[in-house]
């Protein structure tokens, strides 16, 4: 008696090859799987993006703090007269003097760049705030802002923010500093944000300035920018040394009190600041 395998018939076959309908449908299952994990790998990217940006504030706030402690008062936003000897503690401006260090007023010179360099770097670079390619090559890009002004209409002679008083008078000199007494309450007071200058549903990005105003543009689609940057909010650390992330609605548009007080050092809302 003979054994032998024979060959599968042909509807034994048929039984063993996929379908094209099958096949389309195991295509279109591995499609969704790739585009949920694509998904959850963008939003892990987020968080750790928005995270790290929280604790860059953090350190930010420190420093901050840190300066307030020894000097009794806020960094001045710019120091110009430094090199005559005006508020040598205070160095050029609010970043150095957070710093502890020495850098020339950016210019026309070599220092322009040295300085951009330096401040869109480690802790003063915010992870999701890259500059654009078409962004002008001799102009910085910063990740974070000082709420110099607090709300402010640019032909007030006196500012509300952290940055010095007389701001906007001739010649526009930002002293004497902000004394820390003159902060009315710190929990509420922002003090250095993501760099966005906001307001009349317009935000500005790469600025160091934190500021609400109406006298703003959009620079080369930077309002889509800012929101995109961490999904509509922004990162602030405030004058206690906490960090929030509140909305850019809340932030630039907002015109409850809640919103309006944490600009200025008064605590007061200034509502008349909205408009010209």
């Amino acid at each position: 008696m003979k054994y032998g395998l024979g060959m599968p018939d042909q509807s034994h076959r048929d039984r063993l090859a996929f379908t094209l309908v099958e096949l389309l449908t195991a295509i279109a299952i591995i499609g969704i799987l790739a585009a949920l994990l694509l998904l959850a790998i963008s939003q892990a990217k987020v968080r750790a993006q928005q995270t790290q940006c929280a604790n860059n504030l953090h350190q930010l706030g420190i420093g901050l703090q840190a300066f307030v402690g020894d000097n009794g008062a806020y960094p001045l936003y710019s120091n110009p007269n430094y090199y005559h000897g005006a508020y040598p503690e205070y160095k050029v401006m609010w970043m150095t003097a957070l710093q502890y260090t020495e850098l020339s007023v950016p210019g026309n010179s070599a220092n322009h760049v040295l300085f951009h360099t330096w401040s869109s770097e480690g802790v003063w670079k915010c992870p999701a705030g890259n500059k654009p390619p078409d962004w002008p090559q001799d102009l910085g890009y910063e990740g974070y802002g000082y709420n110099a002004y607090g709300m402010s209409a640019r032909t007030d002679t006196n500012s509300l923010g952290l940055g010095g008083h007389y701001v906007w008078d001739p010649p526009r000199v930002p002293a004497p500093p902000v004394s820390e007494s003159e902060v009315v309450n710190p929990s509420e007071m922002m003090a250095i944000g993501d760099g966005f200058i906001g307001g009349n549903d317009i935000i500005k990005d790469g600025v160091w300035i934190f500021e609400r105003t109406y006298e703003v543009t959009d620079d080369l689609g930077s309002t889509q920018r800012a929101y995109a940057r961490h999904q509509g909010s922004a990162n602030v650390v405030f004058c206690d040394g906490h960090v929030e992330s509140p909305t850019l609605q809340f932030l630039f548009a907002d015109t409850s009190d809640a919103a309006l007080v944490r600009w200025n050092r008064d605590h007061l809302p200034h509502r008349e600041k909205l408009s010209p």
